[in-house]
């Protein structure tokens, strides 16, 4: 699967210096109105039960690019494209994942949506409140908890990874382990990320890459290349899980 030129997102190198603030406020809810509570119970809820419904039904299947990382155990930085969002939130549930969300008002109704199956939400994103998010998320690593970064959001471009987990990893020592969930029958919205809704009953595959590390002492060049690195094995993964779900439908 291909898309045609997308903006580049900013550099480690750009990155890695601004992550200075204090995160003090990075996973506190933002203020809504009365309606814009309402609505946010009523989406939060209503997509919990859904995705609940739906994805019980799913037959998920698994392979690694190295088998002898099956079981990495402990603090792990898991990018992953956004499309994949919904068999990713019912597949890793119940694990106390720490997940980066946007600070407005569509992320605050995601952030509601995972911590109902067990997520950590930290509010933030690239384009709002992302320092202190990425504070945050390094002080949940610090704790040995796993983090996970929809990478390619909130809005895009698709399949254009940012550069928060090279910057993690290289501060905390934490491995990079991307991973992508395939399925073989799905709605897909026309949105920017074409996000996979499940149909009931499909096959899903989790395909996972082989862990990168980071060194600390990573020049900004060496950062570039992780960050290439980790590009790499995000579209490595993507296109392994799709061919696995179409060679099981044939």
């Amino acid at each position: 699967m291909t898309v045609s030129a997308q903006p580049m997102a900013p550099t480690p190198a750009q990155s890695s210096d601004a992550i200075v603030e204090d995160a003090s406020t990075a996973s506190a809810p933002q203020s809504f109105s009365l309606w814009q509570r309402m609505q946010l119970a009523a989406i939060s809820w209503t997509a919990y039960f859904v995705i609940r419904l739906l994805c019980s039904t799913l037959k998920f299947t698994y392979a690694w690019e190295d088998p002898a990382e099956k079981e990495t155990a402990g603090r792990v930085i898991h990018p992953f494209w956004h499309r994949s969002i919904i068999p990713a939130i019912y597949h890793f549930r119940n694990r106390g994942i720490a997940v980066m969300t946007s600070s407005s008002f569509d992320g605050e109704y995601i952030a509601r949506i995972i911590e109902k199956f067990g997520f950590r939400a930290v509010r933030g994103s690239s384009t709002r409140g992302g320092v202190r998010a990425l504070r945050a998320l390094h002080r949940e690593l610090e704790a040995g908890h796993r983090v996970a970064f929809t990478i390619d959001g909130p809005t895009g471009p698709r399949y254009v990874a940012k550069p928060g987990p090279v910057v993690l990893a290289r501060n905390t020592q934490a491995p990079i382990q991307c991973f992508y969930i395939a399925v073989d029958r799905a709605w897909i919205l026309n949105s920017w990320d074409a996000l996979i809704i499940p149909k009931p009953f499909a096959h899903a595959h989790v395909q996972v890459a082989r862990i990168i590390i980071v060194p600390k002492s990573s020049s900004p060049s060496e950062l570039e290349a992780h960050h290439a690195a980790m590009q790499a094995a995000l579209e490595r993964v993507r296109d392994a899980a799709e061919a696995e779900v179409k060679r099981k439908g044939t």
